[in-house]
């Protein structure tokens, strides 16, 4: 008699899981690379794109909102103000957006062949910090042109702030992935949302301009951290670790509700993707 070995996603996350995926660091490894690749081949300027959408983008925001709205910028250069907000948004937004949609873009290979699918998300996140490393280049330029130097504290909490950020996109990236599997709405609702969240973040304005009610923003996740690499990196404030504290702790919670809500209909994948 011929023995049959089933292979069956559990519905709850475990340190299993995590040695899986530590089985699968090669598999890791080449869908991030692949990702990478594939977003800049056969293009003019390569790599360059990671800078050219938020330089352009920071162009933009200081000519409308810095020269012409004159928005404050905590008393410093709007071009650094705002492109050091844009450098974690947009290591947020392209990150959750792509992790939205891996489990579509990749139904081939889920249909076909069994892996940890938490792989998918993990290395869709993973480009992005290639993105940011190149794009951070732009930032030290101009922190060498208006004379900012980051102090050792900068230094030291950059990493952390990336942390927040990456379970923020994982997290939120992890649970609307697995609705878009069922209900494809998802793809079409979603650059709306960034669109509204942009504007509900203090990238191109200061937390300070909502008064009394900037505690409220507080409650955004992303608030927490684009405040604090300001202060950090430009010395627009002390650091607020309170702040910090708060981003951390909504960003773990969110990414534990993610990596949940994704086991638990992991097992449904291939059959409705």
């Amino acid at each position: 008699m011929n023995n049959v070995t089933i292979i069956r996603p559990k519905k709850t996350f475990s340190w299993n899981d995590l040695k899986e995926i530590w089985q699968y660091k090669e598999l890791l490894y080449f869908f991030t690379w692949r990702d990478f690749k594939v977003r800049y081949k056969q293009t003019a300027i390569g790599v360059l794109w990671a800078i050219f959408q938020p330089f352009m983008t920071m162009v933009i925001f200081s000519v409308f909102f810095g020269t012409l709205l004159k928005i404050p910028s905590d008393n410093i250069p709007y071009p650094i103000f705002v492109y050091t907000g844009l450098l974690f948004w947009q290591f947020f937004s392209s990150a959750l957006s792509e992790t939205s949609n891996v489990l579509i873009s990749n139904q081939s290979i889920i249909t076909k062949v069994y892996f940890p699918r938490l792989i998918l998300p993990l290395s869709s996140v993973a480009t992005k910090f290639v993105d940011f490393a190149i794009s951070a280049a732009i930032l030290v330029g101009m922190m060498f042109y208006y004379g900012y130097a980051p102090h050792l504290i900068g230094l030291i909490i950059i990493p952390l702030l990336l942390l927040v950020t990456f379970m923020a996109a994982v997290g939120g990236g992890l649970f609307l992935a697995s609705i878009n599997v069922k209900y494809r709405d998802v793809r079409y609702v979603l650059p709306f949302f960034i669109q509204i969240l942009l504007f509900i973040t203090p990238v191109i304005y200061p937390a300070s301009i909502a008064g009394k009610y900037s505690w409220i923003l507080a409650f955004n996740p992303m608030t927490g951290v684009i405040q604090n690499a300001r202060a950090a990196l430009l010395g627009t404030a002390p650091v607020n670790w309170i702040l910090i504290s708060i981003s951390f702790a909504v960003c773990a919670v969110l990414l534990i509700v993610g990596v949940i809500y994704f086991k638990k209909v992991e097992r449904y994948f291939a059959d409705v993707v």
